[in-house]
């Protein structure tokens, strides 16, 4: 079975390991989460060891083995196992399907983490399977991991909320109900009357009336599942067949060798789940992904080792860290890896480098825009901001060395004939004068008709100019041949040009600055106007979730 995402899972695979009485997230089953972008639908059954749960989930995955059936009284699955498969009703989703270790086995010294491993599949679902043989009083009284609820999670991160704050929000995020009873001998009837199975379980949940601490005792689950999940299902099961052999070999049995009956219920079951089973959304209407789903179950599981209770509101908060960071270093990169293709050293001008950088800077916001949720005070929009500010410093500063290093390579080509006339005292004659300005002249022409050499042309050129300026002057003076008044003409024009070039590199070194600050602007206003868009969605995705609320 191949997810959209390209990741085949032909098995499943052991997600919370529950080994010496510790609770341990798998390392491969993240992996494999995380290889899921896919929105995922999270059906996780629980119960007694030995009341069928696995088979349930082999056939929800289309298959009669995966889960293991375990055909003794040993009860074979440990911890929870994760099974994920395409939706095979919902396109791009993927269904995530959760098998617990039975709970209540006499083999396990310590009952503690049963109650856990109740709490994370409540947690981690969007529909809970428990699975019984019966919904009597016996059965109710079983399922008091229910009422331990409010002790083994929190709603809110503020201690003042208290256990009754909680429970009141639990009933919103918490999953959809259904409870399965298997091997369901007796009749639908209820004082002489045929009744559905959903009346069957409504009548069973039906509080007790009296006074006494023992009714009351044995109320709490009733109230507890009629408060924590109102939306509730019921679904019996026959034997699978009264043929023993086959039933502790259920995994080869082919479905023709059933009971009629049993399969049509299985059927109809498994329509149920694949239509009725929601997304798995967190509070503000939150999608949860395959990765996001792996993170919230480590760190629900990680809470639990350190000995406090899972918080959602936290989970929330280490989802949306855990992402951002994420998100930040993918736009990082991408600005990076866009600007490194994109920009050629030297850039023949500032406001090119500046272009680009703009662009880019664009489409890494709008990268950490899409990737990133719940980045209230813009903590981590903020600290992206910082790294390519940054990024851009550096890759302005390496602009200038490399045109420097161009400039002056190429300089020094032109002027090599120049250089080699000053060594052999070529301009040292009557005339000299003349021949050396004409020589540097040309010199300074071919230079300027290079293409792309960069924001530092005018000043290596300048620099250039200035080192000449105590040679040129010994030329001056060495020239017999010019008269007082043509030097005195060639000096005072060679201040003004120097004048004038020290004019113009100030005047273009001032249009650069404000170059950089019509960037900044520019940039500025562009991650306003992400931003208000991204509180537009937020916005609309709050209000999508108000109605869905109301509706519910």
């Amino acid at each position: 079975l191949t997810m959209a995402s390209g990741y085949t899972m032909m098995d499943p695979i052991c997600l919370v390991e529950n080994q010496n009485n510790q609770l341990t997230v798998n390392p491969t089953a993240l992996e494999i989460l995380d290889k899921i972008s896919q929105p995922v639908v999270v059906v996780a059954i629980a119960g007694l060891y030995r009341t069928g749960k696995s088979y349930l989930m082999n056939r929800l995955a289309g298959q009669n083995h995966g889960f293991p059936l375990g055909s003794t009284v040993r009860s074979e699955t440990k911890g929870i196992w994760m099974w994920c498969v395409p939706h095979p009703s919902k396109p791009n989703h993927t269904l995530v399907l959760l098998d617990t270790e039975g709970l209540g086995d006499v083999e396990k010294g310590d009952s503690k983490n049963d109650s856990w491993i109740f709490a994370l599949a409540v947690l981690l679902s969007s529909m809970f399977v428990y699975s019984m043989n019966h919904i009597n009083h016996q059965a109710l009284e079983q399922l008091h991991y229910v009422t331990e609820l409010t002790k083994l999670i929190r709603a809110k991160s503020s201690p003042s909320s208290g256990e009754a704050g909680d429970s009141a929000e639990f009933a919103s995020f918490f999953p959809d109900f259904v409870w399965v009873v298997r091997d369901f001998m007796l009749e639908l009837k209820l004082d002489g009357r045929t009744i559905t199975e959903d009346e069957y379980l409504e009548h069973a949940l039906e509080l007790v009336p009296g006074e006494n601490p023992k009714i009351q005792y044995s109320n709490m689950p009733r109230e507890y599942i009629r408060k924590f999940f109102p939306k509730r299902k019921c679904f019996v099961f026959e034997r699978p067949t009264n043929n023993i052999s086959l039933l502790q070999h259920l995994e080869g049995v082919s479905e023709n060798q059933l009971e009629c009956s049993f399969q049509v219920q299985t059927k109809n079951f498994c329509n149920y789940i694949f239509t009725a089973a929601k997304t798995k959304t967190l509070r503000e209407g939150i999608i949860v992904t395959g990765n996001r789903l792996g993170t919230l179950a480590k760190a629900y599981v990680d809470t639990i080792k350190s000995g406090a209770v899972p918080c959602l509101e936290n989970a929330v908060i280490t989802l949306a860290e855990h992402e951002n960071s994420v998100a930040m270093q993918k736009a990082a990169d991408h600005y990076s890896q866009q600007m490194a293709q994109r920009v050629s050293f030297p850039t023949d001008t500032l406001q090119e480098l500046l272009g680009l950088h703009a662009a880019c800077e664009k489409e890494a916001i709008a990268i950490f825009m899409e990737h990133s949720f719940k980045d209230d005070n813009q903590a981590f929009q903020k600290k992206l901001e910082g790294i390519i500010k940054k990024k851009k410093e550096n890759l302005l500063l390496k602009n200038e060395e490399e045109s420097l290093k161009y400039c002056q390579a190429q300089l020094t080509q032109l002027s090599k004939t120049l250089m080699e006339g000053i060594s052999k005292g070529t301009f040292f004659i009557p005339g000299g004068y003349i021949l050396y300005s004409e020589e540097m002249s040309k010199v300074e022409q071919t230079y300027k008709l290079l293409p792309r050499k960069g924001v530092k042309a005018m000043e290596v050129l300048q620099n250039f100019k200035q080192s000449q300026a105590a040679i040129k002057e010994c030329i001056l003076q060495a020239d017999k041949a010019l008269t007082a008044w043509e030097k005195d003409l060639k000096a005072e024009k060679a201040k003004t040009e120097a004048s004038e070039r020290e004019q113009e590199l100030l005047r273009k070194k001032l249009n650069d600055k404000q170059q950089q600050m019509e960037a900044q602007e520019t940039s500025f206003q562009e991650t306003i106007a992400q931003m208000n868009k991204k509180m537009r969605q937020t916005r609309k995705r709050l209000r999508e979730q108000e109605e869905d609320l109301k509706e519910k």
